[in-house]
């Protein structure tokens, strides 16, 4: 099994012997805990990673959690194909993963509240001319008449956008810390500074 949860810390660039410059995403990978087997059967089918602890974590937690010893504040189930060798409590490195391999990272978008069409969709605008001085950011019509007499569901129309699970493929490890618990991976990841991210191989 190799996938860890990262929080995300910020962007920043390396350099290569080169002398190219290549941005990166700096990821905390520290304190990922086995916190649970998830089995059917007597299969295991899944493995929960936790990071991080609650600080006011509920009895029932506290009770589902009790081999871990505490209650993670961001927990996420990953399928796993052989569960040799993995106990619950066990502490997940950030040399799980090394220098060059090719990963993906899922996490949250940022959110970006109420928005328009025009950066919600791409839609291009009604046309600047013709005196429509208030049509330029408009979606223009959104349905026919009499057939079928309503708007059809799935019409892209303005509203709350982002904060939505992205996921990207073919990111390459640049940098594996495993001290400090710090993985660069090569261009941006979803989310925000402070925000989680599961990091996980491509099989």
């Amino acid at each position: 099994m190799k996938a860890l949860i990262g929080k995300k810390i910020g962007m920043t660039q390396v350099f290569k012997d080169d002398g190219s410059m290549i941005p990166v995403t700096l990821l905390e990978v520290t304190e990922n805990y086995v916190s649970k087997i998830l089995k059917n059967g007597d299969q295991v089918t899944h493995v929960e990673i936790g990071k991080d602890r609650q600080k006011k974590p509920r009895k029932v937690d506290l009770g589902n959690y009790k081999k871990l010893g505490f209650v993670p504040k961001f927990k996420v189930a990953v399928k796993v194909h052989d569960s040799e060798g993995v106990e619950e409590g066990a502490q997940l490195k950030a040399s799980v993963f090394n220098v060059g391999d090719v990963v993906k990272v899922t996490g949250k978008s940022k959110g970006k509240g109420f928005t328009g069409v025009m950066k919600r969709w791409n839609f291009k605008g009604g046309k600047r001319t013709h005196g429509q001085s208030d049509r330029e950011r408009a979606p223009g019509s959104i349905g026919s008449g009499t057939t079928p007499g309503r708007v059809l569901k799935g019409k892209k129309m303005a509203g709350r956008s982002g904060f939505e699970q992205v996921t990207l493929s073919g990111v390459v490890i640049e940098s594996v810390v495993d001290d400090s618990g710090i993985i660069a991976v090569r261009g941006p990841v979803p989310g925000f500074n402070g925000s989680y991210v599961l990091i996980h191989s491509k099989e």
